[in-house]
């Protein structure tokens, strides 16, 4: 009796050290086998959106697996590889290797997991819906308890042939994904050859479509799915995740391109006058992508042909970042915009400076011209 006593005693430690010890959470990441060619004869994932998310979760020490509807290589969109988060997927050996050999869906054994996280890329619109694989991976999880569905920009497109007990999964889901808005100004080379329109297919199957204004950050939590809008809702719904499997989110430092479209949406939403934003850049300009700021001006501009208040505000970016990025197209662009304002005076300024700079003067001497 002295010796099993004396037993458990010693056995103690390592009993109590068992239960302390957490089992590691394990993420399957999804990405479409669809790409040919980086994107120019067929899309294919967003590798941004795989970058950022892959380091979140590796950061938060998630385990990763990859797989894709036929397995093996996979080939990505056209993509920035100066961007830091894609240069340190570049230099992850591990990542890569993952990318080279994706698990096929087939073969994926969906007990193994705890969470998916689908990601984006137009390519995803055109085998990820179709892959029955893939939708007996997302049913299991959905099944099960204590599980994260989650998906990025197109990803959701893998959701709208589910079904359980005879109903969508994502009936009376909230759930955002890339919009029609979207699509309209950022997905002219492929849009005409979906087989359905996401945002409408969405609302077709039952979900409550959230969105936010184009190309800016929005993640939606709705009882186990996690979706984010576009490429720059990606680290946060990654992180969201990651909340959402009972962890917390390490802190990082935000991506300058990240950085800007919160400054964009903190401007639009108000939260911060211009004024503070000047400042701001003035005085943090290295934190910040500027060209993009400009552009974000640039395609609200287009995108609020009727709509004062829009103008406005891309007017308003624009200026933002002329002092740092000058282009003529774009300073022709702000011009017409002030006289459709009644900023008369101020398109007068522009046109006169792009003749100074001999930058498209003889469109800017007509638009004078105009102007009488």
């Amino acid at each position: 009796m002295k010796k099993s006593i004396l037993s458990i005693l010693l056995l103690m430690p390592i009993l109590l050290l068992s239960q302390t010890i957490d089992v590691q959470k394990k993420v399957l990441m999804v990405v479409s086998s669809y790409g040919k060619d980086m994107g120019s004869m067929r899309p294919g994932y967003e590798f941004d959106e795989f970058s950022q998310a892959y380091l979140i979760f590796k950061n938060n020490n998630l385990s990763i697996d990859v797989a894709s509807p036929k397995g093996g290589k996979v080939e990505p969109d056209k993509y920035n590889t100066e961007k830091l988060y894609n240069k340190m997927l570049l230099e992850d050996k591990h990542a890569i290797n993952l990318l080279d050999n994706t698990k096929a869906t087939a073969d994926v054994k969906a007990d193994d997991y705890d969470a998916i996280y689908i990601v984006g890329g137009k390519g995803a619109m055109f085998d990820l819906p179709f892959d029955p694989s893939l939708q007996d991976i997302v049913l299991n999880l959905y099944e099960r308890n204590n599980t994260v569905i989650s998906s990025v920009c197109h990803g959701p497109a893998a959701f709208v042939n589910i079904k359980s007990d005879g109903d969508y999964i994502i009936k009376d889901v909230e759930i955002t994904s890339f919009c029609n808005i979207e699509e309209e100004l950022f997905g002219k080379k492929w849009v005409k050859e979906f087989p359905f329109g996401l945002e409408t297919k969405l609302i077709e199957r039952g979900a409550i479509f959230k969105q936010t204004d184009f190309m800016l950050s929005k993640v939606v939590v709705s009882g186990k799915f996690v979706t984010g809008q576009n490429p720059f809702s990606t680290t946060r719904s990654a992180e969201a995740v990651v909340t959402s499997l009972g962890l917390v989110p390490v802190d990082r430092e935000l991506y300058n391109d990240e950085r800007s479209a919160y400054l964009i949406q903190d401007l639009l939403n108000k939260n911060y006058t211009i004024k503070w934003a000047e400042n701001e850049l003035a005085e943090n300009e290295v934190n910040y992508d500027l060209p993009l700021i400009a552009a974000y001006g640039y395609y609200k501009i287009l995108a609020s042909t009727e709509n004062i208040e829009g103008l406005k505000q891309g007017v308003a970016l624009v200026e933002l970042t002329t002092p740092y990025f000058f282009n003529e197209n774009l300073q022709l662009l702000l011009a017409k915009t002030h006289i459709s304002l009644n900023n008369k005076k101020r398109a007068v300024q522009i046109a006169n400076e792009l003749i100074s700079k001999n930058l498209l003067k003889e469109q800017a001497e007509e638009l004078l011209k105009t102007l009488g």
